[in-house]
């Protein structure tokens, strides 16, 4: 066994948490059950991933069964890595039978015209989901197995998830390869990113609760005593105002938990709005902007804003419709109209 791989296998076994390995090592499949019993998992790490090598040696493991581990372990420990959302689009609305062996050649031979020194694995997921590996060399290095770019794609869907290498120059590539295999004619970045990948998926397969109930307080217990000076008309106003933006709160988000999303990005464009007199512009022209929004729990904070008064109820539709922006991308993109909020491309 080539002692790049060696070392390679080495260093996966040694990200897996100790507890982790066998079952890990079984998903794998590589070792055989009775080579398996050989090993003490008890012992420290190190031992355990120089002895998991030896057998990989016995096995003589390549390139190709080494990355078969590394999707294991990213597919279990998938919130590690930041995640993007492509959609992809036909021309027409025409539905094609998807063969996975089909989609595999293409993909490998679209890559590999273009780059040669190129290492990619794939595994098949019981949600339709295909896991896509791609580790890149150079033309004159071979492919650098500590950077890969990971791709999710789910048959028959337009959407692709990406993980890229901190080599930004090879995306172009790896999206090339996406359309030419899966038969579509476009892709482009949703401008959604997070290291939540089921919460992604949530957002653009509508999976996620979003019921519009309306909200009910439950009365006070017991009795309370207002002092005479306290105004109570005050404490009614107060306390309908709280009911109101719980009841628009919860209209707009839902009485769910929200996806985990990071990062969403849009440009905006409007027309500036003056007094006549003021004459600000001399052209008529639409007022330009592009608008992140990052944080750790993007919608969570969001639907936080109002109940802390941090901003009145109802919030911005620019705010609410951040997920149900990212679902019609191309849709609102391709509209001659744009208005408030609408995602054009990059």
């Amino acid at each position: 066994m080539d002692e790049i791989v060696a070392e390679y296998i080495r260093r996966t076994v040694l990200k897996i948490p100790r507890d982790e390995i066998k079952m890990m090592l079984q998903k794998w499949g590589f070792l055989s059950e009775a080579q398996l019993q050989t090993l003490n998992f008890h012992q420290i790490k190190d031992n355990i991933s120089q002895e998991v090598v030896q057998l990989c040696e016995e096995n003589s493991a390549d390139i190709k069964q080494a990355a078969v581990l590394d999707i294991i372990y990213n597919h279990i420990y998938q919130n590690k890595r930041m995640w993007s959302v492509y959609q992809m689009r036909k021309t027409g609305e025409e539905l094609e039978y998807f063969d996975l062996t089909d989609f595999k050649k293409k993909f490998k031979r679209r890559l590999r015209s273009a780059l040669k020194n190129v290492t990619i694995t794939f595994r098949e997921y019981e949600d339709n989901a295909i896991w896509i590996r791609v580790a890149w060399g150079t033309p004159y290095r071979q492919p650098n197995q500590y950077k890969p770019s990971y791709v999710v794609y789910h048959s028959q869907t337009p959407y692709v998830f990406i993980s890229a290498s901190v080599l930004k120059s090879n995306l172009p590539l790896l999206c090339q390869a996406l359309i030419v295999a899966s038969n579509y004619h476009d892709i482009r970045e949703m401008e959604l990113r997070s290291h939540s990948l089921n919460s992604l998926k949530d957002i653009v397969f509508k999976r996620y609760s979003q019921n519009f109930q309306t909200y009910c307080p439950k009365p006070l217990q017991g009795k309370t005593v207002e002092p005479e000076s306290v105004d109570l008309r005050i404490i009614n106003e107060n306390r309908n105002e709280k009911e109101r933006i719980q009841r628009l709160n919860q209209e707009a988000f839902g009485d769910g938990p929200q996806p985990i999303l990071q990062f969403a990005q849009y440009k905006l464009e409007t027309m500036f709005k003056s007094s006549p007199e003021l004459d600000v512009l001399d052209k008529k022209e639409p007022f330009r902007c592009l608008v992140k929004f990052s944080s750790p729990h993007l919608l969570e904070s969001l639907k936080s804003l109002a109940p802390a008064g941090m901003a009145d109820a109802p919030l911005s539709p620019l705010l609410t419709c951040i997920p149900h922006k990212a679902r019609n991308y191309f849709r609102i993109r391709e509209k001659k109209g744009l208005f408030p909020g609408s995602f054009v491309s990059p």
